[in-house]
């Protein structure tokens, strides 16, 4: 029986739900500070890309607490040398902390290609719907995400979550929220671009909101299957060299790239979670953080900005719940046209139908503006008793017989006769407004007609387009993350 098979068969079970992971080593102070002091080093060592140095004398017997034998089978397994012996002691001493002691240490280190299949399953657990994920569980899914254990290691992790899938019918648009954060509240088709009140009725709004939607949701899909990450390098690693340690020594070097025995990098650690759950494993951690729960943090990964690779695996988590959203939404671009609609053209409510604008409701908008534009003054009596006066004034005149009093007659005649021409005037130019209302009341009765019908032959290139982005969207969902 190999070195692998051994350690397999020793801790090669599955524990359960994860607890706490912080440790207690004050039963023997000296001891534990000891271990703490090698655990640092070990770490330093891992930051660095350096076999770790051998071990003080008796580091074995100074502990009986499980991370001293573990530590010394990390030691040799990252030497290539035989670790049977400090495997079984470790494991008898706590069997799921050994296990994901050496997975998350060997990915950091680079050589995550070290571990035994079954140790990911040990140190994993079983994933639910009605539990938060544990933080040993998202340090292992982040470290498989970003290639640490190689293809194996994704694929185990795919098929831990492809296990407690969500339902298609859990909140599609929580989901789609996730994906597609930034997409406009409302899509105007060009042409109704220029009858805005058209656009927004919902019969005609809403395929095209659809349609617009599975587009945008098409495009992140792909962004996220075809995404490549570059090959991260020490210098632009996130955390290099600019003075954010992580509180153990020089393990800002711990947000850099590791580098494998082939001398390349390979992962790039952005995320907290792998390097602090070794620390709390190692009793020099913080104190832990709320745990979250699954759905929460598919939804997460799935934002734009996430590791590309965690994108990719929450993708093909939510695959059938994206599914059936894009799948309602070509079928809402398919919704067909009403066969008539009412929209407001100058503040009354006319309908249109595809031969013309309704003539009933056309008839009653133009008495409306009829009624409204041509306000109901009365008489002009003013100007009636102001010509009346001027003869009235003049026969007095001769009477009397006053000739100042005659100069004043023609005074109130020219002020009824401005009077009665400013009444005209005002009257000519509301006739005048009313015309051009109604004109302009059939012109764009007209135009929104004629925009139904550009309209109606764009639903028939958006339905054909929906058709092509479903097709392709549900290809990219079946192509799924790539393993390599």
């Amino acid at each position: 029986m190999s070195e692998a098979q051994y350690a397999g068969a020793v801790i090669g079970h599955n524990f359960g739900e994860f607890s706490a992971l912080s440790t207690d080593l004050t039963a023997n102070p000296q001891a534990g500070t000891e271990l703490h002091r090698c655990a640092d080093a070990l770490l330093t060592d891992l930051a660095t890309g350096t076999v770790p140095g051998e071990l003080p004398t008796g580091f074995a017997d100074m502990s009986d607490h499980w991370l001293a034998p573990a530590i010394e089978a990390l030691v040799l397994l990252m030497r290539g040398e035989e670790a049977l012996e400090p495997l079984a002691r470790a494991a008898q001493r706590d069997e799921r902390r050994t296990a994901l002691f050496l997975c998350l240490a060997l990915a950091v280190a680079g050589q995550g290609d070290r571990i035994h299949a079954s140790w990911l399953g040990s140190a994993f657990g079983d994933l639910s719907l009605d539990r938060p994920v544990t933080h040993g569980q998202r340090a292992l899914w982040l470290a498989a995400a970003r290639g640490a254990y190689g293809p194996a290691g994704k694929i185990f992790v795919l098929r831990r979550l492809d296990a407690v899938a969500a339902s298609p019918a859990s909140e599609p648009d929580l989901w789609l929220r996730a994906l597609i954060p930034d997409e406009p509240s409302t899509v105007v088709s060009p042409a109704l671009a220029g009858f805005a009140e058209l656009a927004e009725l919902p019969e005609l709004a809403v395929p095209v909101q659809a349609a617009a939607r599975l587009a945008h949701l098409r495009d992140r899909c792909a962004e996220i299957t075809s995404a490549r990450e570059s090959a991260p390098t020490r210098e632009n690693a996130p955390g290099a060299g600019d003075g954010t340690g992580t509180g153990l020594g020089d393990l800002a070097l711990l947000e850099a790239a590791q580098t494998d025995r082939s001398g390349e990098a390979t992962v790039v650690w952005s995320e907290d979670e792998p390097l602090t759950v070794l620390r709390q494993l190692m009793g020099s951690g913080t104190p832990e953080r709320p745990m979250r729960p699954l759905t929460s943090h598919l939804l997460s990964d799935l934002h734009p900005g996430s590791h590309p690779y965690l994108a990719a695996i929450a993708l093909h988590v939510a695959a059938p719940i994206v599914r059936s959203a894009a799948e309602k939404l070509a079928e809402a671009t398919q919704a067909e046209a009403p066969e008539s609609v009412t929209m407001p053209i100058l503040g009354h409510r006319v309908t249109l139908r595809p031969e013309g604008p309704d003539p009933d409701s056309l008839g009653a908008a133009e008495e409306r503006i009829v009624t409204e534009g041509t306000p109901v003054r009365g008489r002009p009596w003013a100007a009636y008793g102001l010509l009346a006066l001027a003869p009235v004034i003049l026969v007095v005149a001769l009477v009397l017989p006053v000739l100042p009093l005659a100069l004043l007659a023609p005074l109130p005649a020219a002020a009824g006769g401005y009077l009665l021409w400013r009444r005209r005037r005002r009257e000519r130019a509301d006739a005048e407004y009313v015309v051009k209302q109604l004109s302009e009341l059939r012109e764009l009765a007209q135009g929104a007609v004629w925009a139904l019908h550009d309209h109606a032959r764009e639903s028939e290139g958006r339905i054909k387009t929906a058709a092509s982005d479903l097709a392709e969207l549900t290809r990219l969902l079946r192509r799924g993350p790539r393993a390599g």
